[in-house]
């Protein structure tokens, strides 16, 4: 009977010289463009957050383990590559792999330029699943036994000093008895679109480096550790850092382990991507707001419209309770008509983008070229739980007004 009731009421609504038709499709209409309009938000910046981390990570992985005395600079003190290290790391559910690594900074020199850059010794262990993914020509280093003098440089820095695919690099060192040389050839040229990153990185074979130190063979500059996700990295960081302070307390040597997360190393970036959640929230609390009123305001005009009935339902012994839920079926039917076209309209779009990706970026502002999509299903699930919920919690208090409405004014009003 209720819902015989509410149905009547929608569609008596719609009806010609009623006030509430036109308002109650602007308030689907709203509740349908605020859904679709959070879900976009939501899923582009989710995507950005996630590409951006994806790169910072790409260039420095999730956790690092260097010396203790390790003073954040290119010039770095030799650690001995331990195996029973990294195959203790290694079985630690949830991390993906370990390599180790050695950092010098070094000045590139052309005929027309000079420029200074840190080269990145990785020898066959490395994972080149990021580089090859930003590769614009050539290809990432191949490493056997043989030492190669290959060099994978970014695209700014090859546009800076005239550089191209093959052309001959030559790199001088500053040692302490002196200025040493050596001479690269451009195997490759990556372009992440992040020139923070991109203007001081190249990547060389890591037995260049040792040679230039004067290290041993199994000698490094550390180890970089990839996890399975994000999430992952303060946990994850406290478990390494208690298995390298192990090692460090039985190692007779006496050398002293230190481990460092991403987030610990880029501070700035990361407080940057978190402001990104900050305006999302702040643009969902708006569009929920916008979209409550416009409910509220709807079935408003729709119970003064229907006095009349409200007060003949109450004559005819139908209690308040009743007639709440009556008018609550109302404005919730139209809740749920406005958020399955929201739904629609928004992860139509999020599925184009994300397969055409029809709406580009320029990547000097943006770091990207387009914009990005993610949207997870417990996160999709979740905003429109929570747009429900906030919007029946809101529709409440119109409801009372119905119930409140006396039978004899109602009446004697028609």
């Amino acid at each position: 009977m209720l819902s015989w009731f509410s149905n009547r009421l929608t569609a008596t609504s719609r009806g010609r010289g009623k006030l509430s038709g036109p308002v109650v499709k602007v308030a689907t209409a709203a509740v349908a463009l605020g859904v679709a309009v959070m879900i976009i938000t939501v899923a582009v910046g989710l995507g950005f957050k996630s590409e951006i981390r994806q790169k910072i990570v790409g260039f420095g992985t999730h956790l690092q383990i260097v010396s203790y005395d390790y003073n954040h600079s290119y010039e770095t003190n030799p650690l001995p590559y331990d195996s029973l290290l990294c195959a203790e790391i290694a079985a630690v559910e949830g991390v993906r792999h370990v390599q180790p690594f050695l950092l010098k900074p070094g000045i590139v020199k052309t005929d027309s330029a000079t420029q200074g850059i840190a080269l990145k010794g990785i020898d066959a262990r490395f994972d080149t699943t990021f580089i090859a993914s930003v590769m614009e020509e050539g290809r990432p280093l191949r490493l056997d036994s043989a030492r190669s003098n290959g060099i994978v440089i970014a695209r700014v820095i090859a546009d800076m000093l005239g550089l191209r695919l093959g052309a001959p690099v030559r790199m001088f060192f500053i040692q302490n008895n002196g200025i040493r040389a050596r001479r690269f050839t451009v195997e490759g040229i990556f372009n992440s679109h992040f020139p923070e990153f991109d203007a001081r990185m190249a990547f060389v074979d890591m037995r260049h480096l040792r040679q230039l130190n004067g290290w041993a063979d199994d000698q490094i500059s550390g180890y970089e550790i990839l996890l399975a996700d994000f999430d992952l990295v303060d946990r994850l960081a406290y478990d390494v850092s208690g298995i390298a302070a192990a090692h460090s307390a039985a190692d007779p040597r006496g050398i002293l382990l230190r481990t460092q997360s991403i987030t610990e190393l880029q501070p700035q970036m990361f407080g940057w991507l978190n402001l990104l959640d900050t305006n999302v929230i702040v643009i969902i609390v708006l569009i929920i707001a916008v979209a409550g009123l416009n409910m509220i305001s709807g079935l408003l005009i729709l119970i003064l419209e229907n006095t009349n009935t409200i007060g003949l339902l109450k004559a005819m012994g139908l209690d308040n309770g009743r007639v709440r839920q009556i008018f609550l079926r109302v404005a919730l039917r139209i809740v749920g008509r406005g958020m399955i076209i929201g739904n629609l309209l928004g992860l139509g779009l999020c599925l184009a983008q994300s397969l055409g990706g029809f709406i580009s970026l320029d990547p000097d502002r943006y770091y990207l070229d387009t914009v990005p999509i993610l949207l997870p299903p417990l996160v999709w699930l979740g905003l429109n739980l929570g747009t429900a919920i906030i919007t029946t919690l809101l529709l409440l208090g119109p409801s009372y007004v119905a119930a409140r409405i006396a039978p004899a004014k109602a009446i004697r009003f028609n």
